[in-house]
């Protein structure tokens, strides 16, 4: 009996040491370690990025300065014989170099694109967080704005993934015309807590990118596109951000495809150009 009560008192003693390790160990390495996890820059060197200027020789190169002597680098491209062009400014995922979405400009007639690499990523300078996010979108968005080649009136945000926040955060910032949304999220906290509910995101996560806080006083119309399997971003949290939505929304699955590959799911691109022609 003494035997059993030991073995028992011993399991006990390994059971709390475990339970106080696992915070001690775990908190620490997602506090910080989280940069690393959520953005993760895909750099390009000048020479890859030729191909753009030879499939679009009518294409802008941009290098935009950020009052804290960032260079942010990325593409304008017209498309459009209109004076002034309806802009749809592309915001890309977390592992996303953005040149590649000017192939994109063949889908959408009529309407031009602007693709900002994010810090980090691409040619641009720094390093990306939320904070620094958030600022660029607006700096990139007031520098076309005033543009005489740009109606802005017609400015579109397009998010996919992580940019779907950034999007957000830019309708919540600046007048728009409307807001597409690919694979959208509520919170980085709310889907970060899925994935740990037993660790206090609220305390430890520094980017919280919380679209659904912020939803309800955008009241331009918002089009979600959501894939049928999305791995990492869940129906839920789309769906939340999409009821919480200020002004009118229009919302589509596409079948047979998940997180990575929504943009080859049948009706994809003429969903969006519809929404853009509504």
């Amino acid at each position: 009996m003494s035997f059993l009560k030991s073995l028992l008192k011993f399991v006990f003693r390994i059971a709390i040491g475990v339970l106080i390790a696992i915070p001690l160990l775990l908190y620490p390495f997602l506090y910080f370690s989280q940069e690393r996890l959520l953005f993760i820059p895909i750099k390009k060197q000048p020479e890859h990025l030729s191909w753009v200027k030879n499939e679009y020789p009518h294409v802008e190169e941009l290098q935009i300065k950020t009052p804290d002597n960032v260079t942010l680098h990325g593409w304008y491209l017209k498309n459009t014989q209109k004076p002034q062009s309806p802009l749809l400014i592309y915001f890309g995922g977390n592992a996303e170099e953005v040149s590649k979405r000017i192939r994109n400009v063949e889908y959408i007639k009529g309407w031009s694109w602007l693709v900002i690499n994010y810090r980090g990523y691409g040619l641009s300078e720094g390093s990306p967080s939320e904070k620094h996010l958030f600022q660029d979108a607006v700096l990139v968005y007031d520098t076309f704005a005033q543009r005489a080649d740009i109606d802005n009136n017609n400015i579109v945000a397009f998010g996919r993934s992580l940019g779907t926040g950034v999007a957000v955060h830019l309708a919540s910032q600046r007048p728009l015309k409307g807001v597409i949304l690919v694979s959208p999220y509520d919170s980085i906290r709310s889907i970060t807590q899925d994935i740990y509910p037993y660790v206090p995101v609220s305390l430890l996560l520094k980017h919280h990118f919380d679209a659904l806080a912020l939803a309800p006083s955008i009241k331009v119309p918002m089009l979600a596109v959501m894939s049928q399997h999305d791995q990492i971003i869940s129906h839920q949290h789309s769906v939340a951000l999409i009821e919480a939505w200020g002004g009118v929304t229009y919302q589509t699955t596409m079948q047979n495809t998940d997180h990575n590959n929504v943009d080859i799911g049948e009706g994809y691109w003429e969903s969006i150009s519809a929404f853009l022609n509504r």
